[in-house]
């Protein structure tokens, strides 16, 4: 099974340049599944039903989401009724929505999808360790593809989690800082990981937002409005090719395609 994991979308530029891309990336790779990260894809922050919509309509089949979940007051209906979004599951009990499931891909294969978020420099939830390894045990008795999306701040905290669900999760990737890292391999026990995937949107700002006021903000530590950034729309994913019976991964490929490569896949 080939699965494609798309790094945080961002605004308009980020919807348009997956919706561009992933026709074309499904037919020159032979796509099975595709999942990703949405939590930024409603003007930069939060997701509403119809960014979420738009992003199924691309083509996506699970989107996971991070701190910026609750952005939009718009998502609470839309997560009660939409189960192909996830939130991070290791929030305290009683946030709606689900933060690990099983999917049918539209060949009849199942993959798990787990979601969660770190706790070093984020929003205080529980522990993500413990949640992962009891979500665990109720998927790999349906699916034996575990797709793990851990949405955290430091690299440490990341590749910590990586090893520990190695052999037991066929991808363990990063969202969250929106720049792409150059780490990705496949751990000794069978587990693609990358410590973040990057972010699928405006690259020709600061993480996704107007370069002005993110750089006033650090001249001089006062309050600035945020604006989606538009130049530069590239998208970053990692492909992983998976062993449908054990699980494991055979191999990760990390992807960073500007408009210009998309619109050379074809050719």
């Amino acid at each position: 099974m080939r699965i494609l994991f798309v790094g945080d979308i961002v605004g308009r530029p980020g919807r348009d340049i997956l919706a561009a891309a992933l026709p074309r990336l499904t037919r020159r790779h032979g796509i099975d599944f595709v999942i990703a990260n949405a939590e930024n894809s409603a003007g930069g922050f939060g997701v509403t039903r119809e960014t979420g919509d738009a992003i199924l309509r691309s083509g996506v089949h699970v989107m996971t989401s991070g701190n910026h979940i609750w952005d939009k007051k718009e998502v609470f209906p839309y997560i009660a009724d939409e189960p192909r979004l996830l939130r991070p599951l290791n929030y305290p009990a009683g946030a709606p929505g689900e933060g690990a499931a099983v999917f049918t891909t539209p060949n009849g294969e199942r993959v798990a999808v787990i979601n969660a978020m770190g706790r070093v420099h984020m929003p205080l939830v529980d522990d993500p360790f413990a949640a992962i390894d009891r979500a665990l045990v109720r998927v790999r008795d349906e699916a034996s593809i575990v797709i793990v999306d851990v949405h955290a701040e430091v690299t440490s905290e990341k590749i910590s989690l990586a090893w520990h669900l190695d052999g037991r999760a066929t991808l363990v990737v990063g969202t969250h800082t929106h720049v792409q890292t150059a780490d990705e391999r496949i751990l000794p026990h069978g587990t693609a990981a990358i410590t973040d995937v990057g972010m699928t949107g405006p690259h020709d700002g600061v993480i996704g937002v107007e370069k002005v006021p993110a750089i006033s903000r650090f001249l001089n530590g006062l309050p600035s409005r945020f604006e989606t950034a538009t130049g530069d729309p590239r998208l970053c994913a990692v492909l992983v090719e998976a062993d449908d019976a054990s699980g494991r991964a055979r191999s990760i490929l990390r992807l960073s395609l500007s408009r210009a490569d998309v619109d050379a896949i074809d050719d």
